[in-house]
């Protein structure tokens, strides 16, 4: 994405403004960036301040943190996988800008690695080229050492270095903003109170209650409270080994909002470097299928890869843990797993060579669970946990105003007498606490009970009585 899209993305100016100064600069030359100062779309200092959040594109291949053979031997892999032609096909494979892959082009060609085809006949000025019998035999070793065919890793130091510039505590967190969230769900304004100072901490947050009172639904809720936008590599590179980063179902990419001009929008001459991903905070979400195994590097030794484990894709957003207690690992082998790096914020992951590396821990790690948290860890871990929010059995008015809710969506009235005969019910003839899933799971089968019928959709007494009945296995007398 463009710095310009960027800029708007972040609500800094708008695209109005945006395809102006884009007009601008045809009409007279010059940066993007100096047409916005100028016509007083965004100050000197906002942009300034903007401009150190972004990665800038490498000048020069040493500014990759790579050597030139490493460089050369992924351009070839993907020349040999893809069939590639162009510069600028190499170009958008690599992440790399022009110049470089211009170099590496010239050196392929040198070595007797490529020759040049000639020019596209649908476009002169594009020269195209294609492998020689050594630069296949070339291709084909680099893919024996290596199966990896993606964009340019980045190095450990400029991963560690961009996961301690965008950290989640850089965010702050309102009680509007929470509020603004949470509005469609009916929850005690001290849920929300409880929750903003942990959400600004950056500290874990153990959620814990009876199930089915919207443990899982609130930390879902969390990931729209941040707003910042992040950058995401499409992987790294540790002591020569690869490590795939970017994950599709975990990085959502922001895509630049519609009406924008097309072309250039360089800011003082500088791109944003395209090995990164502008992406929302991460998301990440594991219940019980969650094992230790899943929170290391998991090498695969055919492709000689490896696939970053859910916490590293989780930097800089959260991690929630949710049904904890209920994983295959037992949650003490669990606990001391997170002992370390939620006290230190650092993690250590080991390669299969034996190397071991550290990482930050910048992200916010929520444990959810229905079971005593008393019996799940000791005393030293609670400790650990700064915040411990119960989410319990919701009061009679918040439950009123839930059941409302689910009525409406059926058309359905509900009137007083009725609701307290449910929750009597509920209360005193099933003996269970009222919980915020149980207006939905009623409402759904009486709704199901009156199309069987062939009747209108109502609060029959009939049917109300045989969903009560599903919340609880009957005992014998």
């Amino acid at each position: 994405m463009e710095l310009g899209a960027l800029l708007v993305r972040a609500e800094l100016i708008t695209v109005e403004q945006l395809n102006d100064a884009l007009e601008r600069q045809v009409g007279h030359g010059g940066r993007l960036g100096e047409h916005l100062v100028a016509a007083g779309y965004i100050t000197e200092k906002v942009l300034t301040a903007f401009l150190t959040k972004f990665p800038v594109e490498p000048e020069t291949i040493e500014a990759t943190g790579l050597d030139e053979t490493e460089l050369l031997a992924l351009m070839m892999k993907q020349i040999y996988s893809f069939r590639l032609q162009s510069t600028r096909e190499y170009s958008d494979a690599i992440k790399l800008p022009a110049h470089i892959i211009a170099k590496l082009v010239r050196t392929a060609v040198e070595r007797k690695l490529l020759y040049a085809k000639g020019v596209r006949p649908d476009n002169s000025t594009v020269m195209t080229y294609d492998l020689t019998d050594e630069g296949r035999r070339w291709a084909m070793d680099a893919l024996n050492r290596s199966q990896y065919t993606g964009p340019t890793p980045v190095t450990l130091e400029q991963f560690n270095e961009r996961v301690n510039m965008q950290k989640i505590t850089n965010e702050l967190v309102t009680f509007d903003r929470v509020n603004e969230n949470l509005r469609d769900l009916a929850m005690e304004t001290s849920l929300i109170e409880q929750a903003g100072p942990a959400l600004n901490s950056g500290r874990a947050i153990l959620l814990y209650g009876p199930p089915g009172n919207g443990k899982t639904t609130f930390a879902l809720r969390l990931v729209n409270v941040f707003t910042d936008m992040i950058y995401v590599p499409y992987a790294v590179v540790v002591e020569g080994q690869i490590i795939r980063m970017y994950d599709p179902s975990v990085h959502i990419p922001i895509q630049p909002k519609e009406g924008s001009l097309e072309g250039s929008s360089l800011l003082r001459g500088q791109s944003v470097d395209a090995r990164w991903v502008p992406c929302k905070r991460p998301f990440v979400v594991a219940g019980g299928e969650l094992t230790l195994e899943m929170l290391d590097l998991r090498y695969d030794p055919v492709s000689k890869l490896y696939e970053a484990p859910l916490h590293m894709k989780a930097l800089g957003g959260c991690f929630v843990i949710d049904d904890f207690g209920r994983q295959l690992v037992s949650p003490t082998n669990l606990l001391n797993r997170w002992i370390v790096p939620l006290e230190s914020r650092i993690d250590y992951l080991k390669l299969h060579t034996g190397k071991s590396f550290s990482i930050p821990f910048d992200e916010l790690v929520i444990f959810s669970t229905n079971l005593e948290p008393e019996d799940l860890m000791d005393p030293a871990f609670l400790r650990r946990l700064p915040y411990k929010i119960e989410i319990g059995s919701p009061p009679v008015e918040i439950y009123k105003r839930i059941f409302q809710k689910e009525c409406q969506k059926h058309a359905i009235h509900l009137d007083d007498e009725v609701f307290f005969a449910i929750v009597q019910k509920i209360k005193e003839d099933k003996g269970l606490d009222l919980a915020a899933y149980q207006p939905k799971f009623l409402l759904d089968q009486v709704v199901s009970s009156c199309r069987f019928m062939e009747e209108p959709v109502a609060l029959n007494a009939r049917f109300l009585n045989y969903a009560i009945d599903n919340l609880r296995v009957k005992r014998a007398a």
